[in-house]
């Protein structure tokens, strides 16, 4: 039983590979942002929750549309 799971894990590795870099990338720019922006709150929820990108997409998305209103 245990062989089997090795064996999708060995076999699912690169997509792993790819969610984590995903990830990584849009929580890079999330952050970099909402520190710039000194928005504590978004920071610390961004920095603390790990979404495959859902989060700071969310976040960016936010801030974009707030950004072409002023």
């Amino acid at each position: 039983m245990m062989d089997s799971y090795l064996e999708v894990l060995t076999e699912s590795i690169w997509l792993i590979a790819v969610i984590a870099l995903w990830d990584l990338l849009w929580k890079g720019i999330a952050l970099w942002k909402a520190a710039r922006k000194e928005q504590k709150y978004w920071y610390i929820l961004l920095l603390l929750i790990n979404s495959a990108g859902i989060v700071p997409i969310i976040y960016l998305l936010i801030n974009k549309y707030k950004e072409g209103k002023k």
